[in-house]
Parts: C-alpha cells; structure tokens; sequence
C-alpha cells in the first residue's frame, strides 16, 4: 500500500481516468503541498476535492432521503438511497455524511453514522471509514444504506455522493447528488432534545400520557386486518440514563420482544422493576380492541407519571397486532428542558417499527424467528412489495399513531429560570381546570345524570362517569359533542384539596408472586405525597401483601405459567360487555406432555345503562360506476348515520354491493405451441417436411384471429443416383400397388424391394390430434436381406401424412 494512505482501487481508477483525454477535460484534481499530507490530508479530504464539470446538466444519477425531509430528527434513523435513472447505471460510488461548513480534513467534519443493509452491495472504506462505497464493481442501478442523524446542536449536514460510471468519475457540491438538512426545531422549545445526559430541572413534575390511535383500514387500507386488529397493552416508565428500554441499533430484549410478537407486557414489566432506582413510575395502558374507534366511541387512553432530576427520561412500547414483530413507541423521550425546566407539552407522529425478532413481512405473515436478532430498526416504504406500508416511490410511512405528553402538575420548588406561562409561578400542584362546555346551540340534550360511583374505594386513581342523551340535532352539518364524560377520582379521604388527611400516591403494580410453583405472596407499595397539615401520623398503610397460586400442579407432568396479566377494558362503552385476560406458559411439562393450563379467561363486565334513540340515516348515495371495463365486475353505494352511531341501536346497513355486467372483453385465439417437424418425406432428392399446431379457443368478441395451423418447408437429404429418382418412384408406386394387392388377398406377404424383401405396410397410426392438423404413421420392415446388396439400399422404411386438419 502506498505510504499516502490511499486506497490501491481508488488510485488504479485515477491512473485509468486521466489516460483518457475525455476524462481529463470533464475532472479536476488539485494537488495539495506534500507539507500538508498529513493524517488530516487523507482518502477521505481527496474524496472532496474530486469535482465534475458537468454538474449543472448530469441529471442521471439521484440521492434521495426517504421522505424527502427538510430537516432531520437528532437521533432518528433515515434510508438513503443513490439511484440510476434508465438506461443509465453505475459501477461504483462514495457516500459520505458533512458538517456543513467544514473541509473534510478531521474526523469531526464527519456526523451521524451509516449503517451497511446489503453487504454484498456496501461497505465502510478502508481508508475512510466514515465512508460508504461498492463492495464489488459492477453495473448496478440503485444501493441503500442507513443513516442515522447525529445529536441535538450539530447543526446542518451535506449528504454528498460520487459516481463511477465506465472511466468518468461525477461528483456534485450541488444538485442531485447533494443533500442538505439541517436539525429540526422543537415545537415546545427544547423538551426534546436527545441526549440531554444530565438534568439540572429542580422538584418533580407529573405527566399526563395519551395514546391516540390512527391505524385504521380507511387510512392504511393495503391488507388491513379486519378482524384481530387492535393495539397490545402499552408498558413503559420514567428512567434515568442508565436504562434503556429499547433504541433504534438497539437489541431486543426478552421483554421487548415479548411485547412485539405476543402482544404481553408481562416479561417487559418484570423487566422494568428489576432496575431499581433508575426507575421511577411504571406506565401502563389497557389493550385496544379494535384497534381504531372514533373519540366519540371510545375515549384515548391515557397514563400519569412523574419524573425528577435523575429519572427524567420516559419510555414505552405498544404492538400493532397482529404483526409479525411491530411495535409503535418512544425511546428516551427527555422532559427536562436545558432551561432548568420541565417541558409542557410533547407531541410525536409514531411510525412502526420492527423489533428483529420475526422476518415476516406482512401483517398475518407465518411465524419465521430471525436467528441471530436484527437491530431494532423504523419500517421504510421500501422494505417489502408484500409490506403493507410499501411505496415503490419511497414515500414516507403515514404516522399510525400520536402520543401526546402534558404536563399537569409540578411539586417543591422549581428552579428554571422563565417561567413557562403565568401559571407555572405556583409551586404546589394543582389540577388544571376543565375546559367551558362547548356544546352547540343546534344539539338538545337531557340534563347530566349525576355522577357514578368511583370505580377506585382506595387512594388509587379511578374515575366517574355520567351521561346525558342527545334528543335533537337542528343542523346536521354541525357536530354533536359527546354523550358522556369522565373525571379521574380517588376513594373517601384521599382528595388532594382535604388538607386534614394524608395524599397517598397511586399503588404500584403488584410485585411478580414470591414462588413459581405452588402458594405464595406478592406485595404492591405506595408513599405519602402530602402530609396532613395539622401535623399528625399517617396512618394508611404503604404496603400491601396477599397471597397468591401460581400452577398449583407441581408434578413433572405440569408446567410452569406467569401470573395472570390485568384484565383488559370493558369491550363495551355502556351496558354489558366483555373483557379479558391472559398469561403465558414460561416452561412446558418436563416430562414432554401437553402444558394443560389455562392461558386465557374471559368474563362479563357491565357499564352504565345506555340510553338509546332512534337510528337516523341519509339517502342511498347513487350506484358507483362499475368496477371493470368490461365483462362482469362490482358496483357501491353508501349513506351515512344522521345521528351518532353510538347512541342508537343501529343494524341496518351503511354499504351495499351489486354485481354489474358490462359488453363482453374481446378473448384473442389461443393456439398450441408447433409441433416438431416432421421427417422428409424422400429418401433422396427434394422433399417436403411439415409441423401443426391446434386451436385451443377460437376468437371472441372481436379477439384477433387465428393464424395458420399447418406449415410446410423444403427439405433434401441427399442426392438421388441417375435414373435413380425415376426408378425410386416406380419402385415406391410397386410398393403402394402390391400393399393394396396383399390387403385384398391376404393379411401378411411378401413385398420385393431391390436386394431384399419386405414385409407390408402396417396400418396407419391413430392420428395425433382430434382437430386442428395431426399426424400418422405407418412402417414396412425388412423381411429378408439379400446377400449381393448393398446395406444401405435395404432397411426399414416409415411414412408420415397430415390428419384431421380441420379447425376444431
């Protein structure tokens, strides 16, 4: 290797572009003072000094960044691709990743980092490592990698490649073969710049997390799975630096993976609360089935937690089902602001993202584990044709869901600086106020009915619900709110405005059962977050224990279970339902048998009475155009509910489908492939030889036509003796006029044949083909051989002729 440090490869195609004249006029290089040619003077910075003057009308070759992004995430995961518009190509090419505003001449120029998809297509350089190129030369149209965008703060990066075609080298400062993005901005200030390593916010902040689902067949309606669709339990928690749930690059863990292709939070739970002290709230949700349900139907899901200065990222993961191994999800979501504060308010778009545990490519692909586990990494629209979110132009994924993080309290005393809003001076905690009531003049309800119970007789969260029924809608173009509402509530004596009592926090979840096989207990802790201000003991409990079975068959023939997960919500948003709950089978029996356990309990739950009116529905909307052009094909028509459809007890239908007939689609004649020729019907001299073909269908309603059935060509195998041609045509009439004699006088003779006698002809074949052209066949054998004769003039003789020639 040379003692510059440059690639041999890179130095044998510069040797090979300046031989040619063509090239020397189209690429400069500029040789710098060999005083410089230092570590700093490398592969790399020769990479950027290389240039084309054909930059403003090379429009061949393409950089792309999935999505076409303006602006990059800090952190987030990109698809790059270089591509070759037709019939153009390429055989090699450098891809590097800029601090814009730098020479290339220190590795910190570099930002971000590649990650290789294909290693038959890609590599890192050996001379630059921050460098992507070919693994082999040759033609190619179009290569991927990852790229992943470098932390908050950088600042703006030039996505730049170069091309090698034949002996041209293009490379472009501007233009198709150049990307320029810079960091996002923060829509709340900088509550979500990654990585905020250290915090310096004082107190604790409470958040409020919800979930708002947006896969749905309307929006994504490729293969959308309309019967098992729903979103898994969601499990995360507030954590330190220290923890990581799940990153992109990242390896999934037992949990993780649990969580993605079963749908259960148990394990990743388990997980959670082994961290400790880097650990401050678990957050969980219920499943949802089905997956997407108007707001007005079913309310989004939401979870409280609360962060402090060392556990001030938050975390979770949900799965999309059924999937192979797809999750939705945060990973280290930093809520403490470089103000000294704590964010207001975070909003993000989710896409799916797959865990590496299944290589299914589809929602319902077959069960195929990745042995050994991919990285985590963002589902691209360019990953499968059979992927449900595949584009073959690249486009960016549609969001299937947003979550949405708020503050809603702040506790002891805050440090940042400016306040975030007037209301944020107040130190204590204090629930925000309900928004005014919004109804509209043109909707008639009844009164509210008072408020339920609450569902929680403990200082743990619960809530309340009342109702109200909607009698009118005046203007139908003009939305009607909701019929019911909720409100969070805690039992007798845990308020937070009852200063005389103690405020508890929620109960943790219950800790895992203390034995994996028989009785045992588990226990669930709380503390005290106010105490009483008459300065008086607490005396509610901060602990509870009870006890617990789990496979209570201890034998060799049974099979160790995990404790039962929490009951799902209530199918139902009032009257009587049904909800669910399930666990897993940790170990199967050891002594080989069917684990016989229960691994799924369903049972009833009853909501509020429903209160019911009438189902209100438009007019048929007319009859779609058909679905063909012609021939038989589809056609719809829908209408719509007047009234929410929750409200009234609505069965009939809002879709309808009729066959519908168009002019018949014209059918083409379809005929057999050509049979092989046959043999030439002389033995010397000129002949003939044929081929036939049948039709399988004739044409139809217009179809083009068919062509010929039968085809003829010359043929000669050699040349006939003098006179021979003449005496080989008497001699072959002799031979029809004596088969025909020994038919009529008898069913086997002789036949003469100069220098041996023959035996007759035997009958002709069945012909090949019922219609459409056919073959027979018929042979004469040598009887008797003479011993004056040549063995050339005496062997078996066969003939061919045409049959059944007419169409079928």
């Amino acid at each position: 290797m040379p003692a510059t440090g440059v690639d041999p490869r890179f130095v044998l195609l510069f040797c090979c572009f300046f031989l040619s004249s063509a090239a020397s006029d189209a690429f400069a290089f500029t040789e710098e003072p060999s005083d410089r040619a230092v570590k700093g003077d490398s592969y790399c910075s020769r990479i950027l000094r290389a240039q084309s003057n054909r930059k403003e009308t090379n429009t061949e070759f393409r950089l792309r960044v999935e999505g076409d992004p303006e602006s990059y995430q800090p952190g987030s995961t990109y698809r790059v691709s270089l591509t070759a518009s037709t019939p153009s190509y390429f055989r090699g090419f450098t891809l590097i990743a800029l601090k814009e505003g730098t020479d290339g001449d220190k590795d910190e120029d570099y930002i971000g980092h590649f990650q290789i998809i294909d290693e038959e297509e890609t590599q890192f350089m050996t001379n630059c490592p921050p460098a992507v190129t070919e693994s082999t030369p040759r033609r190619r149209t179009t290569i991927q990698v990852f790229w992943t965008a470098p932390p908050s703060g950088t600042g703006c990066v030039l996505l730049k490649a170069s091309i090698v075609q034949k002996r041209i080298i293009y490379f472009q400062d501007e233009g198709a073969l150049t990307k320029r993005m810079c960091e996002k901005e923060s829509l709340y200030g900088d509550a979500t710049d990654k990585p905020v390593l250290d915090c310096c916010a004082c107190g604790t902040a409470k958040y409020r997390v919800t979930f708002y689902g947006n896969w749905s067949e309307k929006i994504h309606p490729k293969d959308y799975p309309r019967r098992a669709n729903h979103w898994s339990a969601l499990i995360g928690s507030s954590h330190s630096k220290n923890y990581v749930l799940w990153e992109y690059g990242g390896v999934a863990s037992e949990g993780v993976k649990q969580v993605a292709e079963l749908g259960s939070p148990v394990k990743m739970e388990e997980e959670i609360r082994q961290k400790g002290d880097d650990v401050l709230t678990v957050i969980k949700m219920k499943a949802q089935w089905p997956a997407w349900q108007p707001l007005n139907v079913r309310a989004a899901p939401s979870a409280e937690f609360s962060v402090d200065r060392t556990r001030h990222l938050m975390s979770f993961l949900t799965m999309m089902g059924p999937s192979p191994d797809w999750n939705v999800g945060l990973s280290a979501e930093d809520l403490c602001t470089k103000e000294c504060g704590w964010a207001q308010k975070v909003v993000q778009d989710l896409i799916p993202w797959d865990s590496g545990t299944d290589g299914g490519v589809s929602y319902e692909s077959p069960n195929k584990p990745t042995v050994p586990q991919d990285k985590i990494r963002p589902l691209t629209s360019l990953d499968h044709p059979q992927s449900p979110f595949y584009d073959p132009e690249g486009g960016a994924i549609t969001p299937v869901a947003r979550i949405v993080v708020e503050r809603i309290a702040r506790k002891g005393e805050q440090c940042n600086i400016v306040p975030d809003n007037v209301d944020d001076i107040v130190a204590d905690i204090a629930q925000e106020e309900k928004d005014e009531d919004d109804t509209p003049e043109t909707c008639i309800y009844s009164n509210w009915s008072p408020w339920s119970a609450c569902s929680s007789a403990t200082c743990e969260k619960g809530k309340r619900m009342r109702q109200r029924m909607l009698k009118a809608q005046l203007d139908l173009s003009v939305p009607c709110p909701h019929t019911q509402d909720f409100e969070p509530c805690m039992g007798p004596g845990c308020s937070d405005e009852d200063s005389s009592t103690c405020m508890m926090s929620d109960w943790i979840t219950w800790s895992p059962c203390s034995v994996s096989c028989g009785a045992g207990t588990r226990s669930r802790e709380r503390y005290v977050k106010q105490f009483p201000d008459d300065g008086s003991v607490c005396t509610l409990p901060t602990q509870e224990i009870e006890d617990c079975v789990v496979n209570e068959d201890c034998t060799p023939s049974s099979c160790l279970v995990t404790e039962w997960g929490e009951w799902d919500a209530c199918s139902a948003t009032c009257g009587l339902g049904m909800k669910r709950r399930e666990r897993l089978v940790k170990m199967p029996p050891a002594d080989g048998s069917i684990c016989g356990a229960e691994v799924l309990q369903v049972e009833k739950c009853m909501m509020p009475e429903c209160h019911t009116i009438p189902c209100l529905l438009t007019p048929w909307s007319e009859w779609s155009d058909c679905s063909v052009t012609c021939g038989k094909g589809l056609r719809t028509r829908q209408r719509m509910f007047k009234s929410p459809a929750e409200l009234g007890e609505c069965t009939e239908e809002v879709e309808q489908v009729e066959k519908c007939m168009l002019p018949e689609c014209p059918i083409d004649c379809d005929m057999s492939e050509w049979t092989e020729w046959s043999e030439c019907n002389k033995s010397c001299g000129k002949g003939h030889t044929i081929r036939t073909r049948i039709v399988m269908m004739e044409p139809q309603f217009g179809g083009d036509p068919c062509s010929e059935t039968i085809q003829r060509k010359k043929c000669k195998i050699r040349k006939c003796n003098r006179g021979q041609g003449n005496s080989e045509e008497k001699r072959r009439r002799k031979e029809q006029r004596e088969k025909r004699r020994s038919k009529q006088g008898r069913a086997e003779g002789n036949t003469e044949h100069p220098g041996c006698r023959m035996r007759p002809w035997s009958s002709w074949t069945e012909c090949t083909k019922l219609c459409g052209g056919g073959i027979q066949e018929r042979l004469m054998s040598v009887k008797q051989k003479f011993k004056t004769v040549q063995l050339s003039s005496c062997k078996d003789r066969k003939e061919i002729r045409a049959c059944n020639v007419h169409p079928c």
